[in-house]
């Protein structure tokens, strides 16, 4: 038996219970920008002195992101607007546009006033230093 087979009944499950969600008008299940995917992707990692967040944001000007820090808490905020033009047909769409909201839940408290940001080539970078109160102290060990 393949281990496709295996997990198909469970994936089946995960469509369904996502099905009943959103007819119940709930939207649990679906992402920012009405997509099924939590968006934007990200990549979060520790640099030592900093925690630093890569973000995809393709096509997404700079001045339509926002992002918020406080305690251990980073809020990505932006928008994708859609094509304008008359006549716009679409015969296929796969990138949503609209609105969306991230919230990530850091591993620590960072210093909020020292958080830098850059968007290029569609990847946004923000590097945010840990809080003092964060950053590991060492202990001088007393003789007694």
């Amino acid at each position: 038996m393949l281990q496709n087979d295996l997990l198909n009944p469970f994936e089946e499950l995960r469509r369904e219970m996502t099905r009943l969600l959103d007819n119940f008008g709930l939207g649990l299940t679906r992402g920012p920008l009405g997509g099924r995917e939590t968006y934007p992707a990200v990549n979060v990692w520790d640099a030592g002195e900093a925690i630093c967040v890569e973000a995809e944001v393709p096509g997404i000007r700079k001045e339509d992101i926002e992002i918020l820090a406080a305690g251990n808490e980073l809020t990505i905020k932006g928008r994708r607007m859609p094509l304008e033009g008359n006549n716009l047909v679409y015969h296929r769409q796969e990138r949503p546009t609209g609105v969306f909201t991230r919230v990530l839940t850091l591993p620590v408290e960072i210093d909020a006033d020292r958080v830098e940001a850059v968007v290029d080539d569609g990847v946004l970078m923000i590097r945010l230093p840990k809080a003092e109160a964060a950053k590991p102290r060492k202990i001088t060990v007393k003789a007694s």
